[in-house]
């Protein structure tokens, strides 16, 4: 029997995720490379869940979302973007953001079309994009600014583009991008008539005071943004896998027929919690971002003094470091010593670009107990210091 598969994931192999969490096990080294904290989240969100699972039901919860996490997102967004959102027809929820992702790329996407990326991108949007049928542009951002310049972006539309990935705060680089930069985008996206997925799963990890401010709240974007936010991000709970679209009715209504089919609804437990925990006061919040800062000062800190030229890190989990005074090897290389000789776990910042890489970038995440941090940075100065 001859067994063909789908050639755009047959492809693919696997995450650089997957493969270096993997070699961390083996060398059981300090895992600083994927991104998920080794804590899990509040433990009233968590309660939440536990009474919704043994005294709620447990049967297919609507399709589009439960009516309490549906409001919980409207009341979100208008406590702090000041946005005005229809709970029943503007809300989508979903088996994480990456489900949203896709649901949302094969709503509006079909053969022919254009989706630009901007890169480096993180690693599902590309072969989500393909699998449309769509062809990808790339928009490459240089270290250490990782500024998006309207030239470039200009330069890449045609009368086929369709539509626009953003991800801001920015995994893997950690920028979030200015007003200035995304009315830019809203501008150029008005201009030329196409729609933004924009990944906002970081929206509350923020730093040095500043604020994050959703692409959909600029003037005409309203009509042609789908903002994808994360439980899992918001209140360190990755595992639970509960993404939110908000859009307009419109635009929601098309991802939502391509969401039944792909999952169809998501656990009823976890979106009681959800909703419970989008209501928290701004002192969980505001202490989410101390905490992750402290983090990512303390991480960057002790990377400093062993040869790392440690980049802006504006929000995320993650500091993405120059290694070039430590090695002239080419990232992943230099990442897989990490993990086997010094027993640190990083990721190589070239799997989440198309085609060459010039720059010698790895990534850290931050999202760490401060012992598994400490740990991380002994090990590092002891191989470097050998």
């Amino acid at each position: 029997m001859s067994i063909t598969p789908n050639a755009t994931f047959a492809a693919l192999g696997t995450t650089v995720f997957t493969v270096m969490s993997a070699l961390a096990n083996e060398h059981g080294a300090v895992n600083l490379g994927q991104g998920f904290p080794d804590t899990d989240g509040p433990e009233d969100v968590r309660a939440a869940a536990a009474r919704a699972l043994m005294e709620a039901s447990n049967q297919y919860p609507p399709m589009r979302g439960t009516a309490a996490l549906r409001q919980a997102v409207a009341e979100h967004e208008a406590r702090f973007y000041g946005l005005s959102v229809d709970p029943d027809r503007g809300v989508l929820v979903t088996s994480g953001a990456t489900e949203a992702l896709a649901a949302s790329l094969m709503a509006f996407l079909n053969p022919g079309d254009e989706a630009i990326l901007i890169e480096p991108a993180y690693d599902s949007y590309l072969p989500i994009i393909r699998h449309t049928g769509a062809t990808p542009r790339f928009l490459r951002l240089d270290p250490p600014r990782w500024r998006l310049e309207e030239d470039k972006l200009a330069a890449l539309m045609t009368d086929k583009t369709r539509l626009l990935v953003l991800n801001t705060p920015h995994n893997p680089v950690g920028r979030v991008f200015s007003d200035a930069e995304l009315e830019m985008v809203a501008r150029l996206a008005c201009r030329h008539d196409f729609l933004v997925v924009s990944d906002e799963v970081y929206e509350h990890l923020v730093f040095d005071g500043k604020r994050h401010r959703p692409l959909i709240t600029f003037p005409g974007m309203a009509e042609r943004t789908l903002k994808i936010a994360s439980a899992g991000k918001t209140f360190s709970l990755t595992g639970w896998k509960v993404g939110m679209i908000t859009g307009a009715p419109a635009l929601i209504d098309q991802v939502a027929k391509v969401h039944q089919f792909l999952t169809f609804t998501t656990a009823p437990n976890l979106q009681a919690a959800v909703a419970y925990g989008l209501g928290k006061d701004d002192a969980y919040f505001e202490g989410l971002i101390a905490d992750m800062q402290a983090k990512r000062d303390r991480l960057a800190a002790g990377l400093a003094p062993l040869g790392f030229d440690v980049l802006p890190s504006e929000g995320t989990y993650f500091l993405t470091c120059d290694y070039s005074r430590l090695s002239s090897e080419d990232d992943v290389t230099f990442a897989k010593r990490l993990v086997t000789e010094a027993g640190v776990a990083t990721i190589p910042l070239s799997p989440f670009v198309e085609g060459d890489w010039p720059h010698r970038l790895i990534r850290f995440c931050f999202a760490k107990q401060d012992a598994v941090l400490e740990e991380g940075l002994a090990r590092l100065s002891r191989y470097f210091g050998r």
